[in-house]
This record gives C-alpha cells, sequence and structure tokens, in this order.
C-alpha cells in the first residue's frame, strides 16, 4: 500500500493526512474485496525497514492503527472477517499488542473473508527465522537435514496454513517487492499500478481482479 507521503504532499498536507486517507482505502478495498468473495487479503501495514522513518510518523501510524482497531472491530466481525498476523507487532508496545490480540481472539471463528495484516514484517526476517528453527532441529537430532524440501519450509512461513498467493497488487508506481511475501510470491500474479494507495478502492481491485482473470497461469509447466 504504496503512495500516502506523495497523495499528501501533493496537497499540501502533512504525511500522517496521507496515512489517515490510507486508513479509509483499506476499509474500501476491504468491503471490496468481501463482495467479491476474495479468499484472503494481505496488507503490508508496516515493514521492518519502516521503523527508518521519524519518530513522528512512527507515532502516527502507531495511533491510526490503535483508532482503526477500535473503530472497525465490531465491524469486521460482523462481517465475517477473519484477522490474522504476520510480522512481529511487539515493538509497538503492550497497548497495540493487546488490542490486536484481542481482535485476532474476537474473530478467530470468521471464514468469510481473511484479513491478513504484515506488521513489523519483513520475508528475509522470515526466511532467517525459518532456517534457524531447522538448523535447531538438525543439530538436536530431530530432523534430518535430507528432509528439509519446500514444503518443510514453506510450513515454516508465517503464512503457513493460508492458500498460495495468486496475486501481489503494489501501488503508486513502485515495481519491487520491497522484502514482501519473497517465498510466498514466487508464482504470483504481480500487478503493478500507478494508483496513489488513497485513492485505491473497490473500482480498482475490481480492475486488478480482472486483470488477474485474464492472465494464463502455467506455473512453468508450458
Amino acid at each position: 500500500m504504496d503512495g500516502n507521503g506523495r497523495w499528501a504532499a501533493a496537497r499540501g498536507l502533512p504525511r500522517s493526512a496521507g496515512h489517515r486517507a490510507g486508513a479509509e482505502a483499506v476499509r474500501r478495498t476491504l468491503r471490496a474485496a468481501v463482495e467479491a468473495g476474495v479468499e484472503v487479503l494481505t496488507l503490508y501495514a508496516f515493514s521492518s525497514e519502516n521503523w527508518r522513518r521519524s519518530e513522528e510518523e512512527v507515532s502516527d501510524l502507531k495511533g491510526l492503527m490503535l483508532y482503526y482497531i477500535e473503530r472497525e472491530l465490531d465491524e469486521l466481525a460482523s462481517e465475517g472477517v477473519r484477522l490474522r498476523l504476520i510480522g512481529d507487532p511487539s515493538p509497538f508496545g503492550p497497548k497495540l499488542v493487546a488490542k490486536l490480540e484481542r481482535a485476532v481472539a474476537q474473530t478467530a471463528a470468521n471464514d468469510r473473508l481473511t484479513l491478513v495484516v504484515a506488521l513489523n514484517y519483513g520475508s528475509r526476517a522470515e526466511f532467517a527465522t525459518a532456517a534457524r528453527r531447522l538448523a535447531e532441529q538438525a543439530v538436536s537430532g530431530t530432523l534430518d537435514p535430507a528432509e528439509i524440501d519446500e514444503q518443510r519450509i514453506d510450513g515454516l512461513m508465517q503464512t503457513a496454513g493460508l492458500p498460495p498467493l495468486d496475486l501481489l497488487i503494489r501501488t503508486s508506481g513502485e515495481v519491487r517487492l520491497s522484502n514482501f511475501l519473497l517465498w510466498q510470491s514466487a508464482y504470483a500474479e504481480l500487478l503493478f499500478v500507478e494508483t496513489l494507495w488513497p485513492d485505491f478502492g473497490g473500482d480498482e481491485l475490481k480492475s486488478a481482479l480482472a486483470e488477474f482473470a485474464r492472465r494464463q497461469r502455467r506455473f512453468g509447466g508450458r
């Protein structure tokens, strides 16, 4: 979800205004995904590299997350949305972590759509954690290194249990993955759009899904 800052700058507004507009785009896009029958929607809300931003901006993002959870939790639950987290939200502090854990628990039984929120997430760190666990198991003798295969690694990804990633959308004209779901996107369709995230919504999602439907997925078979 890229382009909040540029959206705000183009309007002479502070970056915080762009993030607030981005939160509204999340609401629109999530609602459209539910209506379209999307099974899983994953949002890259805060990367492990985003800590390099100013303390003021990080604080504003944390406050916005708290506000969003408090305002939207009941609606998420009523819409049948199940919340799942990837990454490590603990650096955001106990208050936000407690809110997130409550939201995950409150929506655990829902099955209409799974909303995966990536917070303090980095795909390389995810790889490193999986490799460390495999190494520990091998050293302890509980795992034969010869048994390490793609399925075992996949089971150690934070997205374990979710269906394969089909479509990865990046907004604002940037054409890179920025350390997001590198393992999971091996055979995903990639779509880079010029729309800034605060301007993204139902129509843009429908266009993205239509583009996905037009593509022929061969998975290297032919």
